[in-house]
């Protein structure tokens, strides 16, 4: 009776032990008994047993649950293991092992094999004792059922919890992460013997984890054939094509790594919460998947960086071998993609990545899972990914040299470049925009500015192009009639209803630049960052051509009067025909005089206080930043700033300085064809609508919440420029029904 109940012990029924659901089987022809889970046990003593006293019946009932939970435990490791079909027959009749074996492959999962090993671990521990107390029972010359009972009490305690474990796994379908949250929770208990084996499958489920974080952050690749990864690549990810080496062949190389790393960089992979454990931070998994997406960059530059840093290391091989008067220099320029992949190795030595390797097996060879020390391993690994990017970004790509073209064409820095451009396309402006020309229209007096002032050493300047995107979408057909009323000064157009609250002024509002950025620079400036450039240089230079058309139109009017003087001496006239001409347009003046000083103003808070200040801390953190993700925060606040201060962040003042550059821009056309189509209504009405745009203006910048607020620090200089002699004060109540006083016209009509 002892030995059959030893072998109930370890999973094997027979006369004297019985499994209930061997019976419901054979009665009610149950099909799948493997996946179903008991709470109860389902070992019992036959029940037709009369030579078993009552007590020592309820003792082998006691001990008949061990061999259920031995049972049941090691047929899910049977299942999880991969075994053969051969290996599952021990555990499973012929056709339940074949069925075994296409379930366990349908459903995959490195996490549940990894507890398996954990769980054979415990079991073989059980099988030990299992057998020290055969051999105490054979060696004792009266064996009682006292010894068994005394061998195995300490796995009451272990076995059922573990069980349920597993129940709940196949009942849950719980794998990666999930199956490391359920884990780690577990190992939260009070009892000693649990919790260490908790422990030890928690570590056997971290030995595939730190597989996975080993593969992805030194060696780039994502190792998670099961989806069990808290890292996954998107659905739609490119492909990567390799082909052979020919011209047609070759540019689809590059087009397809170019595309391809990009992608991967930016949309490639993602953080999968779903598989994330709970009790690795997300900063940590960001981390994790930055170091990870960084050495990948490292590791697999594109095409034609690899062929560019090739050509150029020939070149200064081929310098110093003619310095030191050697004849073969020639030929190394023969194969110019030789030695791409120490190119590689350069970018990422090896040194770094066993670095790497030997922080994670350290943390792999801990017993127990030490929160700290895996953030600290995390954040080392992260620092040293950022570097050598940083290196491959700012050395090799020449990061500052970028920011200063992009600060000189999207910041408009380089003014004399911008002023000469909009002095050049001003009479192409003042027409509509053609639809099908209008860019290559625009492109001549572009090309003529930077012959006339960019110089030959700016080696940026031929990655900024020129674009009108909005062209014919932002108008309507009505706008451009209106437009070409505007500019019909033969024919004596009005301006007559066109305010600021009608249509924009032209099509040329939506000129835009592009920026050509090769790899890996597009990690750096990526389509959002550059959209931002983009936002704020349509600002600047519908800024400066407002600002520009209030000097023009004040020097058109000056070089007229002077013509009209050196007329009349030269006529010898008595009185001056045009002096009433020339006096009545002094009211005009003083508007012209007001819109300037605010632009003028306007201008010189976002160019010097702004741009400058902003720039200037952007240079001294890149400066002392050897940190890729350091660079790139910094660069997000610089044009967070950059916007946030120059309000196009705030609809309500955006929407006010649109206006009132639009209300400038028809007051200069007004002025011009005062003389053709004098309208004096159309004057008063902009000046009485500029008036109380000012005013709301002035207003809101002096409001607390921006005033007073750290959003904008140099707001209250500004505020100080416009109102030096507290015109602005006294006038800014015009919000509240108590405009300025609108300038007489008609008096000296």
């Amino acid at each position: 009776m002892l030995h059959e109940l030893l072998l109930a012990l370890v999973g094997y029924t027979g006369d004297l032990v019985i499994d209930e659901r061997d019976e419901r089987e054979t009665l009610f022809d149950s099909s799948d008994p493997i996946s179903d889970f008991p709470v109860e046990p389902t070992f019992k003593l036959a029940p037709d047993l009369s030579f078993i006293q009552p007590s020592e019946r309820d003792v082998i009932e006691r001990l008949l649950p061990l061999g259920f939970y031995y049972r049941e435990l090691d047929h899910f490791a049977a299942k999880h293991r991969h075994l053969s079909s051969f290996q599952l027959a021990k555990h499973y009749p012929h056709a339940q092992a074949t069925e075994v074996q296409k379930e366990s492959s349908g459903k995959a999962s490195v996490y549940r094999r990894a507890i398996a090993n954990g769980i054979i671990e415990i079991l073989s521990v059980y099988r030990s004792a299992v057998l020290q107390v055969e051999q105490n029972l054979l060696s004792d010359p009266l064996p009682i059922l006292a010894t068994v009972t005394h061998g195995l009490n300490k796995f009451d305690v272990v076995l059922p919890p573990i069980y349920e474990l597993i129940a709940e796994i196949e009942r849950e379908d719980i794998r990666g992460g999930k199956l490391l949250n359920l884990l780690h929770k577990r190992c939260h208990c009070g009892i000693p013997e649990l919790q260490s084996c908790f422990q030890r499958l928690l570590w056997h489920g971290h030995q595939v984890l730190y597989n996975q974080l080993a593969s992805w952050m030194v060696y780039g690749i994502l190792q998670d054939p099961h989806g069990e990864f808290f890292i996954q690549r998107q659905d739609h990810r490119d492909i990567e094509n390799e082909s052979s080496v020919s011209d047609t062949t070759e540019k689809l190389m590059y087009k397809s790594s170019e595309n391809a790393a990009l992608t991967d960089w930016n949309i490639g992979f993602h953080i999968f919460l779903e598989m994330l454990p709970e009790y690795i931070h997300m900063q940590i998994a960001e981390a994790i998947l930055f170091a990870g997406k960084a050495v990948r960059v490292l590791r697999n530059p594109t095409y034609s960086f690899r062929l560019h840093e090739s050509i150029f290391q020939q070149h200064i091989l081929r310098g110093a071998q003619r310095t030191q008067g050697s004849i073969g220099g020639f030929a190394l320029l023969k194969d110019p993609l030789k030695g791409t992949n120490k190119i590689a190795d350069d970018l990422f030595p090896q040194s770094e990545a066993d670095k790497i390797e030997e922080m994670l097996l350290g943390l792999k060879q801990s017993s127990e899972f030490h929160k700290r020390s895996f953030e600290s391993a995390v954040n080392s690994i992260c620092t040293v990914a950022a570097n050598h990017l940083w290196q491959l970004v700012v050395i090799r790509a020449d990061l500052n040299g970028h920011l200063k073209a992009l600060k000189d064409y999207f910041l408009l820095a380089k003014g004399d470049f911008f002023q000469c451009f909009l002095e050049g396309s001003r009479q192409l402006m003042r027409l509509p925009p053609r639809l099908s020309t209008a860019e290559a229209d625009l492109m001549v007096p572009f090309q003529l500015a930077a012959l006339k002032t960019i110089s030959e050493e700016d080696k940026y300047f031929c990655r900024v192009l020129l674009r009108i995107p909005s062209i014919g979408i932002g108008m309507t057909s009505s706008e451009m009639n209106l437009q070409k009323m505007k500019v019909d000064v033969n024919r004596g157009a009005s301006l007559q209803g066109v305010t600021s609250s009608g249509f924009s002024v032209d099509g040329w509002d939506g000129i835009a630049l592009e920026y050509s950025v090769d790899w890996p620079l597009q990690l750096f400036f990526t389509p959002e960052v550059l959209s931002k450039y983009l936002k704020v240089f349509q600002y600047l230079i519908r800024l400066k051509r407002t600002q520009m058309e209030l000097e023009k139109s004040w020097a058109g009017a000056m070089h007229q009067d002077h013509a009209d003087f050196a007329n009349h001496r030269r006529e010898k006239k008595n009185c001056f025909p045009s002096q009433h001409r020339r006096i009545r347009p002094r009211p005009m003046w003083q508007v012209r005089e007001h819109m300037t000083f605010l632009i003028r103003n306007l201008q010189f808070y976002i160019q010097v206080d702004v741009i400058e200040s902003q720039w200037n801390l952007l240079q001294a953190h890149v400066q002392t930043s050897n940190d890729f993700t350091e660079l790139v925060s910094f660069h997000q606040g610089y044009l967070s700033a950059l916007i946030s201060q120059s309000f196009l962040d705030i609809g309500s003042v955006s929407r006010i300085l649109d206006s009132i550059m639009k209300l400038c821009l028809q007051f200069c056309w007004n002025i011009e064809q005062y003389e053709i189509n004098p309208n004096l209504s159309e004057l008063e009405q902009i000046t009485e609508e500029f008036n109380k745009k000012s005013n709301s203006l002035y207003t809101i910048l002096r409001s607390s919440r921006l005033a007073g607020s750290q959003r904008a620090p140099f707001l209250r200089q500004f505020l100080m420029r416009l109102n030096y002699n507290s015109f602005f004060e006294a006038t800014a109540r015009g919000v509240l029904n108590v405009v300025r006083p609108r300038p007489n016209f008609t008096s000296l009509a």
